[in-house]
């Protein structure tokens, strides 16, 4: 249908109040207004990154309040996108108000803004359409009210999407309520055609006669420079990125795979003058919030970020992404990378590659769907159980899985009608017919091994690299950029100076970490409980973590070969003088797999320290590599009774040497079971420690 005039005038004069009086619509962008408004359509929108999607979803909103139509609900994941969005929208006039998992607290008064009429548009994320009291209560409320549905990152509605994500599967309910005469949008920036078409069926839902529109647009970028450099060790990395970083236009992001690399990597850049600071999921929210600001600002030179700050964070300037690593997918790497560029001619865009990065990979793709036999004993307990139900913690003792993959089953299992929740307590669901699809979740992690090879080929195979995304995204026009390394040379991966790598190795070695004390510990029913006080092992030290490129790779060889070298024995020497804990002798965990490693090394650090190795441990047999067990109440009982203190200790202070720290309970145990015969304060010590 053509877009009538006055409907152009007006929505004309709003982009003028949201962008400034030059600034005019993109293709596309006023049609998808005039669907949601005059023919209350569901739409489609894959468009690139800094296309103008909310652009979009705002002038409807104020468009269809001018008509007397509900508030606008958008359902997003983005917190960084929420701040930013509701800024924006005051500019319109629009009041607009968010819940999420920062501000639970202020429902009571949202809802009561919802009553009076006095909110046009509001946020929440998908974990609010997860929350039982707000599906029984607040969703029926919505569904009657509601002018406008936009589900932002829409691919998050996919099982084939990048970032496919349970409580999205929520939005399904509120489609089948939607009363006729509603507008629902869709938009995203990285669904190929499996995505769009598993999207188009789900807009289907509920939509009766509702018209469906999709709008794709060319996915090229004009002001992006890509580069791939290869760089295995995390010390040429490191390295790397003092060289470089300054050179880069403006302001940027550095993305790293986990948290424990965005805080390696922000520090040394902070030790090398690049102002840095750390992004993870885990920061508190004013912190977050204020890295942002500062970055927005350009008071930072970069972010160091995990995707936390990812799909949604706007900063039409950004001069830059670097990749510290590579995710899994080309699909996930151009999200990230759309982050630059938006309003200026020219950003950088450079990927590092990593030893570690599949490795990491791997991790994100076998947690991704749990195995059947596991969810048979979660199922099967369940019934047992019957109308009492089971807590988490109660689950956890009867399946190996650690809390965060068991909550990840439970959600899965909760959204697709096996499981229900009562409080903290899960309830098999009566009567459902839900059964364990393997053949899905076969074909969803099929799909993403390919991703990730598509993603190791990227800038190996020859193609452009703009050309590479495009082609991955099923852009129906890709073309050489005339731009990228591919197309023109190289200019990131010049030789690095030696020193500087030799620095950033020793930074990598230079941080010993602490190994948290455990008060609580599961019984055999996998009920925490207190740890009696004269008990408790003492805060430890670890000199590596695993997969640093650090001390981690000289500890595995040390393993592996039988010897710690002495390069080794020094660093371990040189930690403990500088924890300097009250010991006066120093026992060993026996190591199942490498006992004579860890003894000899523990009677070495006797001599050098100047203080007796006393062999008081042994263990009672064979028992599963604790690297197998998942969570805390399975790894508890696989160390309870395996080892036992074979004379009494002495009295005074303890050095309890093991190779790896896994979960932490075998340090804690048998150093318990030393407290136990009479030993003093016992302090953990590990080579290398997984977390």
């Amino acid at each position: 249908m053509p877009v009538t005039t006055d409907l152009a005038t007006r929505a004309s004069a709003l982009l003028h109040e949201l962008a400034g009086p030059d600034a005019a619509f993109r293709e596309h962008q006023l049609e998808a207004i005039a669907d949601l408004v005059e023919d209350r359509a569901r739409v489609l929108c894959v468009q690139r990154t800094g296309w103008g999607k909310s652009a979009v979803y705002f002038i409807a909103t104020a468009l269809l309040r001018e008509r007397g139509a509900g508030p606008t609900l958008i359902v997003s994941p983005l917190l960084a996108l929420m701040r930013n969005q509701i800024a924006a929208a005051q500019r319109l006039g629009i009041r607009a108000h968010t819940v999420n998992s920062t501000n639970r607290d202020a429902w009571d008064e949202i809802s009561a803004l919802l009553d009076a009429d006095a909110v046009d548009l509001l946020l929440i994320s998908p974990e609010r359409l997860n929350n039982p009291k707000f599906r029984a209560e607040m969703l029926p409320v919505f569904a009657e009210r509601v002018g406008l549905l936009v589900v932002d990152e829409a691919h998050c509605i996919s099982d084939w999407g990048h970032d496919f994500r349970p409580d999205y599967r929520r939005i399904a309910d509120m489609l089948a309520r939607l009363p006729q005469g509603v507008g629902v949008l869709c938009t995203t920036a990285t669904a190929n055609d499996r995505v769009v078409a598993d999207v188009e069926e789900q807009l289907r839902i509920g939509g009766h006669q509702a018209p469906l529109v999709a709008y794709r647009g060319p996915l090229g970028r004009s002001s992006l420079r890509f580069e791939v450099v290869q760089l295995p060790g995390q010390a040429d990395r490191l390295a790397w990125l003092a060289t470089y970083l300054n050179e880069m236009p403006g302001s940027g992001i550095v993305y790293t795979l986990t948290k424990r690399d965005a805080e390696q990597v922000a520090a040394w850049l902070t030790a090398h003058g690049v102002a840095a600071e750390a992004y993870t999921g885990e920061i508190e929210t004013e912190r977050r919030i204020a890295v942002e600001d500062r970055l927005l600002a350009n008071d930072l030179k970069c972010v160091v970020a995990t995707s936390a700050l990812g799909m949604g964070y706007d900063k039409p300037d950004l001069g830059f992404v670097v990749h510290y690593q590579a995710p899994g997918s080309v699909i996930a790497y151009y999200q990230q990378v759309g982050r630059a560029g938006r309003a200026i001619e020219r950003a950088e865009v450079v990927l590092l590659r990593g030893a570690e990065d599949r490795r990491i990979q791997d991790f994100f793709i076998e947690q991704a769907f749990p195995r059947r036999e596991l969810v048979d004993r979660v199922l099967a307990h369940l019934d047992e159980v019957g109308g009492e139900g089971a807590s988490t913690p109660e689950l956890t003792a009867i399946v190996n899985l650690g809390r965060g993959r068991i909550d990840a089953m439970l959600k899965v299992l909760d959204v697709e009608g096996a499981v229900s929740r009562d409080g903290s307590r899960w309830l098999r669901e009566q009567g459902s017919d839900w059964a364990y699809d393997a053949q899905r979740y076969e074909h969803i992690t099929a799909l993403r091994r390919r991703e990730q090879a598509t993603m190791a080929s990227f800038g190996a195979d020859g193609r452009c690299l703009m050309r590479a995304l495009q082609e991955e995204l099923d852009d129906p026009d890709p073309q050489d950029c005339g731009r990228c390394s591919v197309c023109t040379q190289p200019r990131y991966d010049g030789p690095l100076d030696p020193g500087l790598v030799r620095e950033a190795i020793d930074h990598l070695r230079s941080q010993p970490l602490k190994l948290d004390t455990k008060k609580m510990a599961p019984d055999p029913e996998g009920r925490m409980k207190k740890i009696p006080a004269e008990l408790v092992v003492e805060e430890g030290r670890a000199l590596a973590r695993l997969g640093d490129g650090g001390w981690a790779p000289v500890v595995q060889t040390g393993l592996r070969e039988g010897r710690c070298a002495d390069e080794l024995l020094d660093a371990v020497d040189r930690l403990v003088r500088a924890w300097n804990p009250p010991v006066r002798w120093i026992a060993a965990v026996p190591s199942a797999r490498h006992p004579q490693v860890i003894e000899d090394l523990a009677q070495r650090l006797a001599g050098t320290l100047g203080i007796p190795f006393v062999a008081l441990l042994e263990r009672t047999g064979e028992r599963p590599p604790q690297r197998e067990m998942s969570n805390a109440a399975l790894q508890a009982a696989n160390v309870r009774g395996a080892f036992r203190v074979i004379a009494d200790p002495p009295p005074d202070g303890c050095l309890l040497l093991d190779d790896t720290r896994l979960s932490g309970w075998t340090l804690a145990m048998t150093g318990g079971q030393l407290r136990r015969r009479g030993c003093g304060p016992v302090y953990p010590l590990a080579l290398a420690t997984a977390f």
